[in-house]
């Protein structure tokens, strides 16, 4: 197994992934993401996110797609992991572990104290492993999100002069 840092030429592979990981999330229409935007957010002149691709034996079976944080309570940033993504077939083989550990190092080695993720509750398979890795579950805490017509409408408001 390899854990790697992404590249410009992996692009369509992380295209893949998340498409992948999105039907296995029962969302497979929903991705709306291309290799241009991927391309530019991540590998532009600012990019938006890292990526880490996993291969196995030479092929591509996973990634871990994060960005970086603040948190104003701790004064410091942290890292957010967007998707963590194993191909089934790769499944059980330590590589999604591998993943979430070099995620870890990244944040320790950028003086991150937290890494947090989201997980859907049914995924019953993610929720033990990641209890298994030692992550805590923030129940308390709601997913806040406002997207399309209601964040266009929020945001049409005049700054006053």
């Amino acid at each position: 197994m390899t854990i790697r840092t992404a590249t410009e030429a992996d692009v369509p592979q992380i295209l893949t992934f998340i498409r992948a990981l999105a039907a296995y999330e029962r969302e497979p229409d929903a991705v709306t993401a291309t290799e241009a935007g991927l391309l530019h957010d991540g590998f532009g002149p600012n990019p938006f996110y890292q990526c880490l691709m996993a291969e196995q034996d030479g092929r591509p079976a996973g990634f871990a797609l994060f960005f970086f944080n603040y948190s104003t309570w701790k004064g410091c940033p942290g890292i957010y992991l967007e998707d963590i993504f194993v191909q089934p077939e790769f499944r059980g083989l330590g590589i999604g572990k591998a993943l979430l550990q070099q995620v870890a190092a990244v944040a320790v080695q950028k003086g991150c104290p937290r890494l947090q993720w989201e997980v859907l509750d049914w995924n019953t398979p993610a929720i033990d492993f990641y209890r298994a890795m030692g992550a805590e579950f923030l129940d308390e805490w709601r997913n806040v999100r406002v997207s399309g017509d209601a964040l266009q409408r929020l945001a049409a408001v005049e700054i006053a002069q």
